[in-house]
């Protein structure tokens, strides 16, 4: 006799039927379960335990030193935390494209080892048959497209990508390849405006979405890392980043209250002590 177990979580399903219908997508990245309980709880579409983790969680300058074992452990937590918002999972540098077969061992393990819904890939054509496999093997994947971070070396920086007209057409014919195998889903970083909406056209009857950052607002959705948008990260305002509020002061003086009330005596109080 078989349990079958409900998923509450918003499926690849319901991503699709939201770009055919024009309902806008929300996604934001979370690295642990605190956090991604109350991002969930607000309601967003998806989250995103994103190699961005490397930044944001252990300071690193790029993506690209983060390993496979720190990401599944950072998405279990996420997962626990999820009831409503379907989990991503980045694939981080070097768990995929050293041969098709390990990037399938990889996508495997994090799909078993975290729960997530799904992962995510960076690149096109060239890693076109890996994700064949990997979506043969019953795993998920979303695409990523225009500034993939973990080429951040051979492109020689973060800047736009996809400015001319060679680039522009190879990143169309990438995203059609990626709708045509599978993906539900395209995230579009740093590229043109109209680029971004042109391609969110041509993978629309592929029932794929899009997701943009820094990609206008002609995609199927969007996705911020939730530090930079809660504006925990003073110092980076690139023109993409829309702060939606300062915790960071917020963070900042609560700890310097606390310090001076330490100092002083102030706390604990009689009725906060035991």
């Amino acid at each position: 006799m078989s349990v079958h177990v409900q998923n509450t979580r918003t499926t690849t399903a319901r991503i699709r039927q939201m770009a055919v219908s024009g309902e806008k997508i929300s996604m934001l990245t979370s690295y642990d379960y605190t956090l991604a309980r109350l991002v969930d709880e607000a309601g967003v579409d998806m989250l995103l335990v994103g190699d961005s983790a490397s930044n944001i969680v252990c300071g690193n300058t790029t993506t690209l030193p983060i390993t496979l074992d720190e990401m599944i452990f950072l998405s279990r937590g996420v997962v626990r935390a999820a009831q409503k918002s379907m989990v991503v999972v980045d694939m981080p540098f070097g768990s995929y494209q050293v041969s098709d077969d390990e990037a399938v061992h990889s996508c495997i393990r994090v799909l078993k080892e975290s729960g997530c819904d799904a992962v995510k890939i960076e690149g096109g054509a060239e890693m076109l048959p890996a994700i064949k496999r990997i979506l043969a093997a019953g795993v998920p994947v979303c695409g990523h497209l225009g500034l993939t971070p973990q080429s951040v070396n051979q492109f020689g920086g973060f800047g736009l990508r996809a400015k001319d007209e060679a680039e522009a057409d190879k990143l169309l014919d990438d995203a059609r390849l990626l709708a045509e195998a599978g993906c539900f889903c395209i995230v579009l970083e740093k590229i043109p405006a109209e680029l971004a909406a042109r391609v969110t056209e041509e993978v629309k009857p592929y029932r794929c979405a899009t997701i943009g950052i820094g990609a206008g607002n002609g995609t199927s959705g969007q996705v911020l890392v939730l530090h930079d948008m809660l504006g925990f990260n003073k110092g980076f305002k690139p023109k993409f980043l829309r702060h939606f509020a300062n915790l960071a002061e917020e963070v900042e003086k609560a700890v310097q209250d606390y310090t001076e009330a330490v100092k002083n005596g102030s706390f604990p109080k009689e009725e906060e002590s035991y």
